[in-house]
């Protein structure tokens, strides 16, 4: 894997996923999309494919480092985006869990900044999710968050937050029954603040009250939760049956069964279901055990792929990648790749409120190549902007 720059104006040719055609693409050397030219329909199993890049609204850290520690430089945030970017995400929500205002405050500055002075995170960061602290403390519901820093809604610490940041908050993970949080939903739709449900003990009519107020979005449905809920009253039930929420998994066979997630897509459809990873540190990290942090806490990357707090049941985000969860719901449901783009992109993008067209002309590129072996999809290249890495991983 290389990560190295387009210095002069180049052609990419390829036929994309969704609609059978071929297209040529002129990029100049700013890595700015000049010109697309049809090149004809695609040959019925094209070997390779170019797709835009895919889109992640989730992820707590990876290759090894946490978004969520004091001190992250511009050096180490482009490791983490450049291994992301090798998983065929372009753009990402670097994602800080719940802490203590002041370390919140501090956490979020150092991310703004690495951002900024890193090479890839202005055109792969559009902003930042913000997964507390305004979430239950209980048991099973917290998961790896500290509940002891689990607070009343507050559009006070949402504002010091945003000023800290030159980038916005896209997403708001919060519990509805929490104090204040309803009346504070409004506010946060008001600064264009998707509104996300997570890590809640919210009854039937708190979840409706937080819809009617604006909420928008269910944060990876099916987990932070309690192993064991009441059969017919519980929060997970509810909100795969609000068709105003789109819900947000993690398909990575672990934090839900492949047979769940097909009822669960079939629930919420696949206009309103997005592929999320929730990767923590350990994702993208060489080996396959291993303690890493989110935070403050330790988690432990075990033998099977789970992440965990060490001597605990409770999973700690994950150690999923972009491209194996889409080589595991196309092999597990029989996608396609128009489906895949759905779910990893057009749909994450307009949860954000971002334009969910491919990259046109006038935009930075955005473009992963996908290569076929033993038929599924490995990613090949990625392109964005004027940065190119080539993984190799289809000939490995």
């Amino acid at each position: 894997m290389k990560l190295g720059e387009k210095t002069s104006p180049y052609r990419l040719s390829g036929c994309m996923g969704t609609d059978g055609q071929c297209t040529t693409y002129e990029i100049g050397a700013d890595g700015v999309v000049l010109a697309s030219t049809p090149a004809g329909p695609a040959p019925m199993d094209p070997p390779s494919l170019i797709t835009p890049g895919l889109v992640d609204i989730q992820v707590n850290g990876f290759a090894g480092i946490d978004f969520n520690a004091p001190g992250l430089t511009a050096k180490t945030l482009d490791l983490a985006l450049s291994a992301m970017l090798a998983t065929g995400v372009t753009k990402c929500l670097p994602t800080l869990i719940t802490a203590g205002e002041r370390q919140l405050l501090s956490l979020l500055g150092d991310l703004d900044q690495a951002v900024t002075e890193s090479r890839l995170g202005p055109l792969m960061v559009p902003g930042y999710h913000i997964e507390g602290p305004f979430l239950s403390p209980l048991e099973g519901y917290s998961g790896a968050h500290p509940a002891h820093q689990m607070r009343s809604g507050s559009l006070e610490v949402v504002q010091k937050l945003q000023a800290v940041a030159t980038r916005p908050i896209r997403i708001m993970t919060v519990a509805p029954e929490v104090d204040g949080v309803v009346e504070l939903i409004p506010d946060l739709v008001s600064h264009n603040i998707t509104v996300a449900i997570g890590h809640t003990a919210a009854t039937r009519a708190q979840i409706d009250l937080a819809i009617e107020a604006g909420a928008t979005l269910s944060t990876h449905l099916g987990n932070g939760v309690p192993h064991l809920l009441n059969k017919n009253e519980n929060s997970l039930h509810v909100q795969l049956g609000r068709d105003q929420l789109t819900a947000s998994f993690i398909a990575d066979g672990i934090h839900i069964p492949p047979d769940m997630l097909q009822s669960w897509l079939r629930a919420k459809t696949l206009d309103r279901s997005i592929l999320v990873t929730d990767a923590s540190a350990p994702a993208g990290a060489p080996g396959t055990g291993g303690i890493f942090t989110i935070g403050d806490q330790e988690i432990e990357r075990l033998a099977d792929g789970s992440v965990r707090i060490p001597g605990s049941s409770y999973l700690a985000g994950s150690g999923a990648a972009m491209d194996a969860m889409v080589r595991n719901v196309m092999a597990w449901f029989g996608l396609s790749v128009s489906d895949i783009l759905r779910l990893a992109r057009t749909n994450p993008l307009a949860a954000i409120g971002l334009p969910v067209d491919g990259p046109t002309v006038n935009q930075p590129a955005e473009f992963v190549e996908w290569r076929w072996r033993d038929a599924r999809l490995f990613v090949h290249g990625a392109h964005v902007g004027h940065h190119y890495l080539q993984t190799g991983a289809a000939s490995a």
